[in-house]
């Protein structure tokens, strides 16, 4: 082993652990990375760099674009809407037409823009029928995910394989070069939640609302007395707090100090209260006189009590997500009150206003109509009922789908490079008004764009270092080449055991250079190794840290492991799928 084989496996170690560790950003690691392997010498800057400019980034970008084109023109409403004009309040009927309807869409577009959308129309469906929400929102961040392997421009995971396979000196992944497998794990998949999955659902029938009270689920909240309360000298236990609201009192804060022996502590002016309450409960403080809803750190204002109250659950790329209230400078910024925050699964280890962000929290928000629509069309928040949304392009919708579909058919018949085409889609899409250049911008997931580019330079060091073909030849002496099944089976394994504290595409370019140095060295096809790294690099079912799942974590009151009882079947169901028909549609040799 050479001092730079040593080093880069460094570099790569370190990196799994941080994205393993999650307290960094892991756009931010992947910076880390690009900065570690031109410090040390292992890859030229300029061959570094040359990551963000690469086909694989411009294409992604270009169909960032276009998907968010789709969306603003109302196709995914459209969907929407038509489903539920033909399956009135039968829950699970809906449920499994849903399920097709977001693995279709989420071939083409991001599954987390179809997951989005369905979420609040599952919600309130769930909620007319009296059905509990746990019960049907994990089957559909699952369906957004199943038809990942269906087309190249499934997810961008596909994409940076194909682009590592160019750089191997393999043909580029065909558009559709995937679906003979990723058709039938789509099929089998949702056939699966939908029988055995839906067996293994929670069951959290508490969180079954009445059709007024859906989106009615238990915030913590902080309730501060005021200074002329008269409730000052009472003992917590004997005040309306503690006797009348329904509440759960989680502590009592002094000065920012926990009070020992809370209940019987005589309150004084300024303490917080900290509480967990339906939100029902938590508007009915401003019945009660001398105590507030501290939003924010501002009180409220009774000249704001009019403005409408709404959920809203933080998207993969807010700015708020590991930062709190207070450092986000949230109210100062976006000009609305946060009046709770529901996490499911865990208590607030400290006051609102200093808990940290995640993805899949859900705000309780107070404000003015135009602030909401901000928040959302920030891509920042999805929001649960309350305020209208911005008005959809629903005219250029027909022009937008013959956009796309030019776009798909340049691909696939190799009438020009595929950047090009998602770039040329792109600019018709913002030439023609299907969506603006601001939206568009605001749509853009630069977090996964900034992670590829950087993360491709790890790729080239690996290369060039020679640490891909020592990693396989210890691989070969560990398992033999007698079996190249076997070999598959293990790339799988690893890829999807990557896969579920890195991302997607961070698991792929860590992955794919090992497996095509495995390749050559027995003699084997390449290209099989890519498909089954492919396919498992969107195994996402172990873990609620893919973002459609994420996104119903909270909503649906589910626990971790959840994921993992109705997430490991499936990922072995798709294990054997791909283990059956990946050696048929591309053959190991050998």
């Amino acid at each position: 082993m050479t001092a730079e084989i040593m080093t880069c496996l460094a570099i790569l170690g370190a990196a799994v652990v941080l994205f393993s560790w999650d307290r960094v950003p892991a756009d931010v690691v992947g910076l880390g990375v690009l900065l570690a392997v031109i410090a040390t010498g292992l890859v030229p800057a300029e061959k570094a760099l040359a990551g963000f400019g690469s086909g694989t980034v411009v294409m992604i970008l270009g169909f960032f674009i276009m998907t968010a084109a789709l969306s603003h023109t109302g196709i995914v409403d459209t969907v929407g809407q038509w489903i539920l004009g033909r399956v009135g309040d039968r829950p699970f009927l809906m449920l499994g037409i849903v399920m097709v309807a977001v693995s279709s869409l989420s071939a083409f577009i991001s599954n987390t823009a179809a997951t989005a959308f369905f979420v609040p129309v599952v919600l309130g469906m769930a909620a007319r029928s009296g059905t509990s929400p746990s019960r049907l929102l994990l089957p559909l961040a699952f369906a957004s995910i199943l038809s990942s392997s269906v087309s190249l421009i499934s997810t961008s995971t596909n994409i940076v394989i194909s682009e590592l396979m160019v750089r191997a000196g393999e043909p580029r992944m065909g558009m559709f070069e995937l679906a003979p497998v990723g058709i039938p794990i789509a099929v089998l998949g949702i056939a699966y939640m939908l029988t055995l999955g839906l067996r293994l659902m929670p069951d959290r029938a508490r969180d079954a609302a009445a059709p007024e009270e859906v989106g009615n689920r238990d915030y913590a909240a902080d309730l501060v007395v005021t200074e002329d309360s008269p409730l000052v000298g009472t003992a917590l236990e004997d005040s309306p707090v503690g006797k009348d609201t329904g509440f759960r009192i989680m502590r009592l804060l002094r000065n920012g100090k926990p009070v020992t022996g809370k209940a019987t502590a005589l309150l004084e002016a300024g303490d917080v209260i900290v509480v967990e309450g339906r939100r029902r409960d938590l508007l009915r403080v401003k019945d009660i006189s001398g105590l507030d809803l501290k939003a924010d750190l501002h009180l409220a204002d009774d000249a704001e009590e009019e403005n409408p109250i709404v959920e809203g659950v933080l998207m993969p790329d807010s700015p708020l997500i590991g930062h709190t209230l207070k450092s986000a400078e949230f109210y100062e910024r976006y000009g609305l009150k946060v009046l709770g925050l529901n996490r499911a699964g865990f208590r607030m280890p400290r006051r609102l206003s200093r808990t940290r962000m995640r993805l899949g929290d859900v705000l309780l928000l107070q404000g003015p109509p135009e602030a909401v629509k901000e928040l959302e069309r920030g891509n920042m928040f999805n929001i649960f009922g309350g305020v209208d949304t911005e008005r959809l392009r629903t005219s250029h919708a027909a022009l937008a789908i013959t956009i796309f579909a030019v776009v798909l058919l340049a691909i696939s018949f190799n009438l020009v490079a595929m950047p090009v085409a998602a770039l040329g889609g792109a600019f018709l899409m913002l030439l023609t008004g299907c969506i603006s250049p601001e939206e568009a911008y605001r749509r853009v997931e630069w977090k996964v764009l900034i992670l590829i580019g950087a993360l491709l330079s790890l790729g080239v060091a690996m290369d060039q270092t020679g640490t891909g073909r020592w990693l396989a030849t210890q691989l070969i002496a560990v398992l033999g080449g007698e079996s190249p099944l076997l070999l598959l089976s293990c790339f799988f394994v690893l890829t999807v055991a990557l896969t579920q504290p890195m991302s997607n595409q961070a698991a792929a370019i860590v992955v794919v250079p090992i497996a095509f140095e495995t390749a050559r060295q027995l003699g084997l096809d390449p290209r099989s190794f890519a498909m089954m790294i492919a396919i498992a690099a969107s195994c996402s079912y172990l873990t609620p840290l893919e973002p459609s799942s994420l996104m119903v974590y909270g909503p649906g009151k589910y626990r971790f492991m959840d994921f993992v009882k109705v997430g490991f079947p499936l990922t072995f169901l798709i294990f054997g799928i791909a283990l059956l028909l990946v050696p048929v549609f591309w053959p190991l040799g050998g």
